[in-house]
């Protein structure tokens, strides 16, 4: 019996577990993947936003603004890949003039420090990159992070101090008993609990069913990205952003921690949480509208294009309270933008309606809040020379690309959350992410899994269950009907 099981492990249920982890309860994650993050966590901007943006009436506020602060001292503590940098809002006319202006007097009252109005000469000293038909922007500081290295290590320490993970576990039917605990039945098993925190992204509604819950609709929107190579990472410096409209904040251009520069997102509904395929009939219009903030955008140096699909509900604000049609059911639910942002707040807010509904939350009297995690690719040269003396395996590139080494992929094997797939090592350790995309990586890191794991090759697989690269050798035992 658990006292809490949360569903799902995207950046919110990571989150939620390692702030319930430094209490004295027993507590559980449901995750349908096979890793954690694997959802919208993945798939996003990787932006912590200044908090302009939500309007000072929601619950997306105060939490923006609280979860940037708090989420920079947490990947300080858990060697999270962070960098602060500006963002800026453009404008190209009189009425993004107008728009810029509504969004700093909204940053005021939101508490966002550090905002100013730039002049067109300002905004082209700061980003000559960017169009010489800019009319100025707004400034606010902000920040980008590596999101699934973000939520894995909530993920991690949560472990750490206890929280049990179930992966490969998606939730298929939940039932009230009369004792008014949970039965919540899945893929990998029946689990009880007094409480759940429904953390299910792009699924919460269906969770929320599944209690007789209603009042909210799954409304997702889908948006694609370009990632190109680290020759284009430096053209901007900042964040840059076009006003948003209707379909929300438009197609950013934007540096990310690991060097690269990426465009996007559009915005389109979906009916399906896992409708992440890119369509070719319209992702290359987002060159244009990249180019219109800055034109000089090489796209002969994609690398790499993705989708990710957005929590959204017709609800204009994240929902995050007790369900009022089942007690001690907890729903974090509509977390769309800026929810990477305000995902450690969230947390502190679930667990304190989780206390309102009776949990007895009694700290422990000591949990981790830190985690150490080498990347050898930021270290000085000294400190590479003491890492290889310390473990040899630390002097083996597998990596060309990125500068991975053998050091790093065992140790990410062999840490709380087992990565079991050649993209869960990407997500760990960045091999594969670089100009040739793993095309010379990958069977080297899939032998190195198979030997760390003492599984043989063919149970190693790219990504999602079922995602094999091997079925057997070539010519040996398989046979073809005619």
């Amino acid at each position: 019996m658990y006292d809490v099981l949360i569903i799902g492990c995207g950046i919110v249920g990571a989150a939620t577990a390692f702030e319930l982890s430094k209490y004295d309860l027993k507590v559980g994650v449901l995750e349908r993947y096979n890793d954690v993050a694997n959802g919208a966590t993945k798939a996003n901007s990787a932006i912590l936003h200044a908090g302009f943006d939500p309007k000072p009436t929601t619950k997306m506020a105060p939490l923006n603004v609280k979860g940037v602060k708090l989420a920079k001292q947490i990947c300080k503590d858990m060697s999270v890949e962070y960098r602060e940098l500006p963002s800026l809002v453009l404008a190209f006319n009189e009425r993004d003039l107008k728009h810029i202006n509504v969004l700093y007097k909204r940053g005021l009252d939101n508490g966002v420090e550090g905002m100013k109005i730039l002049t067109k000469e300002e905004t082209l000293t700061l980003e000559p990159e960017v169009a010489p038909n800019v009319l100025g922007a707004l400034y606010a500081p902000a920040a980008i992070v590596n999101p699934w290295g973000y939520a894995l290590a909530l993920a991690e320490v949560a472990v750490v101090n206890g929280v049990k993970l179930h992966l490969s576990c998606e939730v298929k039917a939940i039932e009230k008993c009369e004792d008014s605990t949970f039965e919540v039945t899945t893929t990998g098993g029946t689990f009880r609990s007094k409480y759940i925190v429904n953390a299910a992204g792009a699924f919460s509604e269906n969770i929320h069913e599944m209690v007789g819950g209603t009042g909210f609709i799954q409304d997702n929107v889908c948006g694609q990205y370009y990632v190109l190579d680290k020759s284009e990472g430096k053209r901007v410096n900042s964040v840059i952003f076009q006003c948003p409209d209707e379909r929300g904040k438009g197609v950013l251009v934007s540096p990310t921690v690991h060097g690269n520069l990426i465009v996007g997102p559009d915005a389109y509904r979906v009916n399906d949480g896992d409708a992440v395929a890119t369509d070719k009939d319209t992702i290359h219009l987002l060159k244009a509208r990249g180019m219109k903030s800055v034109p000089g955008i090489n796209f002969r140096e994609v690398i790499h294009e993705y989708a990710g699909v957005r929590p959204n509900t017709q609800i204009d604000d994240f929902i995050i309270e007790e369900s009022p049609y089942c007690k001690n059911f907890v729903n974090l639910a509509g977390i769309k933008s800026p929810g990477l942002s305000a995902a450690p707040a969230i947390a502190i807010e679930a667990a304190e309606i989780l206390a309102s509904c009776g949990l007895a939350m009694n700290k422990k009297d000591s949990y981790e809040t830190k985690r150490e995690c080498i990347a050898f690719r930021h270290l000085s040269d000294e400190e590479k020379i003491e890492v290889i003396k310390k473990n040899p395996l630390y002097g083996h590139i597998i990596c060309r690309c990125e500068t991975v080494t053998e050091g790093e992929i065992v140790d990410a094997i062999h840490r709380p959350i087992v990565p079991r797939s050649i993209d869960a090592i990407k997500r760990r350790c960045n091999a594969g992410m670089g100009r040739c995309q793993g095309g010379f990586c990958s069977p080297k890191v899939h032998e190195i899994l198979a030997r760390e794991l003492g599984c043989s090759m063919d149970d190693i697989i790219m990504d999602e269950d079922g995602s094999y690269i091997l079925i057997g050798r070539t010519k040996e035992g398989i046979h073809y009907e005619k």
